[in-house]
């Protein structure tokens, strides 16, 4: 079970979080997101579980409880979808505008 791990200290290592959900079970895997440039945590990750029973009572017991100073939301992760949102490609995420794509009308009459 991939399990969603959100409002994570920025200061928790992987090896804490191991511990913490290796107290309900078997943990196959952890990774906490991180900067690509800064290397700083996201302040979110994902816990792996391969027993769907154990990872289940990790949510139940973990979600809304405090570590290091943060309540944290745990939860089944949910699948990525194909189309990722965020600001988008060329146009930075204002949006299109129209069939000729927008940019600097010329002062030219035809």
């Amino acid at each position: 079970m991939n399990i969603y791990i959100g409002n994570i200290s920025y200061n928790v290592r992987e090896d804490e979080l191991r511990t913490t959900f290796g107290s309900f079970g078997q943990v196959e895997s952890i990774k906490i997101i991180r900067d690509k440039y800064s290397g700083q945590s996201k302040g979110f990750g994902f816990v792996d579980m391969p027993s769907r029973a154990e990872g289940q009572s990790a949510i139940d017991g973990l979600n809304g409880k405090e570590k290091n100073g943060r309540i944290l939301k745990v939860n089944e992760a949910r699948p990525r979808s194909e189309k990722r949102g965020g600001r988008g490609g060329f146009d930075g995420g204002r949006g299109k505008r129209g069939p000729g794509g927008g940019g600097r009308r010329s002062s030219r009459r035809s």
